[in-house]
């Protein structure tokens, strides 16, 4: 092989790290699930599956691209200068802060933080109030879903204990 068709080949290394995670990712969510409710049973089933045969289609694809000759599994494009200028670093930050603070500060707040930070950095900055006005919906929806209507054991924190002493 040339030199100039080594550099032509895409690598796609790096492009499967996502759906092998999302692969692993749903055979443990299928195993929490056996003494679930049979309702949380075909609701785990239904996204699990849609998730396994959207990845299981993407594999074919890379397959296709590996056996034709048009791709390796290089990971070079798994980091890139790009990453800085698309945002890459900031949503990897904005989403393990997520986790890490849902504990302390609750579900609504962290899910508006998370939702807010990750909006600015998809937009670069554009429409601030707009996107507050987004994520304060999205948040609240939340909240009242999972937490009021449905008393999910979501994380609680200062919004919910409000809520819950003026609701009370």
């Amino acid at each position: 092989m040339a030199k100039d068709d080594r550099q032509s080949v895409r690598q796609i290394g790096g492009e499967l790290v996502i759906p092998v995670l999302g692969v692993l990712f749903t055979i443990y969510f299928f195993s929490t699930i056996w003494n679930s409710p049979w309702t949380a049973q075909v609701s785990t089933f239904l996204v699990g599956s849609i998730l396994l045969f959207t990845c299981g289609l993407f594999f074919l694809r890379c397959f296709m691209l590996l056996r034709s000759g048009e791709a390796n599994l290089g990971f070079g494009t798994l980091f890139t200068r790009e990453d800085l200028s698309t945002g890459r670093y900031g949503l990897l930050a904005t989403t393990v802060g997520y986790c890490v603070l849902i504990e302390t500060f609750g579900f609504t707040l962290t899910t508006f933080a998370f939702l807010f930070l990750s909006m600015v950095i998809l937009s670069k900055a554009r429409r601030i109030v707009f996107t507050a006005m987004i994520s304060a919906i999205m948040a609240l929806g939340g909240w009242a879903v999972f937490i009021w209507a449905f008393d999910t054991r979501f994380p609680r924190g200062i919004f919910e204990n409000f809520m819950e002493t003026v609701l009370g």
